[in-house]
């Protein structure tokens, strides 16, 4: 097998307004911007990192392609999600007060979990779940 450098599952969302969710994601989460693709304010493909991490997006497009016809906003389904991201962070405290500071909707407030770490569950600016925390599977 060849050597894969980086994330090997890659998660992909899709947003309303992706030029101000990547601002906004860099900013809130510390992502970095990797690549974006645009063309005024709409969002062709972005990649944004966080250490080794990355998740791809792009902007919801009325009659856009098969891919994002099978993809629902949480403000479509009720706030509910089907999946949400989780990031490994060094310091939950240190990255929910930065959150916090930027708006995020905090859901779970930051916490010792029993599995082990600090965690924190919050929404970003267009209502998504997302999962940070101390706590590394890999570290088994």
């Amino acid at each position: 097998m060849d050597p894969i450098a980086g994330s090997t599952i890659i998660p992909s969302l899709r947003y309303r307004n992706a030029p101000a969710a990547i601002e906004w994601l860099c900013r809130a989460f510390g992502f970095e911007k990797h690549a974006v693709y645009q063309d005024g304010e709409i969002v062709h493909h972005a990649q944004l990192t966080y250490g080794p991490g990355m998740i791809m997006l792009g902007s919801v497009v009325d009659g856009d392609n098969e891919w994002s016809k099978r993809i629902v906003q949480p403000d479509e389904i009720g706030g509910r999600e089907t999946q949400a991201c989780s990031v490994v962070v060094s310091d939950a405290d240190e990255h929910y007060a930065r959150a916090r500071a930027a708006g995020a909707q905090i859901v779970v407030e930051v916490a010792d979990q029993d599995y082990g770490g600090r965690a924190y569950t919050c929404r970003d600016i267009e209502g998504r779940l997302w999962w940070f925390g101390t706590y590394n599977p890999w570290n088994l």
